[in-house]
């Protein structure tokens, strides 16, 4: 039966690891983190960042193998060169493809967009020339039924620009 002391004590022990007491898989662990920083991995695509999952990956492990309880000390050196390293990585052909046709798909939408307000444009215009046709016509018409006049008026109308 184990004590209150006993149970309590963390499963990781604090000292440090030394490189000739790690096993095989630390160092295989080791040796594809040291593969993927020189940008040469075997498994992985070139170019593969590095990442706690890609160091497994590339070890031909599934991820979850490396896990922090095992490899503190791995898992912190890669933790840490992550954040020295901190660089983004140009994007991917695919990547730039699937950005290009975002933008060319809201370059559509803004295309189709102004069609739209191309074509109510053109609609109003051609129901103003309609308009004006008919009242020009009406106007004609009203002006035509009033009988010619002979009388001259008696004042002459004020220039209203002149006093």
């Amino acid at each position: 039966m184990l004590n209150n002391a006993q149970w309590r004590t963390p499963l990781i022990s604090s000292r440090k690891v030394n490189p000739q007491d790690t096993g095989r898989a630390e160092k295989a662990f080791r040796e594809a983190f040291e593969r993927l920083k020189r940008g040469k991995p075997e498994r992985l695509p070139q170019g593969t960042p590095v990442s706690q999952n890609n160091v497994a990956r590339e070890t031909g492990n599934d991820p979850s193998a490396l896990k922090k309880s095992r490899y503190p000390e791995l898992i912190n050196e890669i933790q840490n060169w992550i954040n020295e390293h901190n660089f983004k990585a140009p994007p991917s052909l695919r990547q730039k493809t699937i950005t290009q046709r975002k933008r060319n798909r809201s370059l559509r939408e803004v295309i189709n967009e102004l069609k739209l307000q191309r074509d109510k444009a053109a609609s109003l215009l051609v129901e103003a020339d309609s308009k004006i046709l008919e009242l020009t016509m009406e106007n004609a018409r009203l002006q035509a039924m009033f009988p010619p006049t002979n009388v001259d008026p008696i004042r002459k109308p004020k220039d209203k620009g002149i006093d």
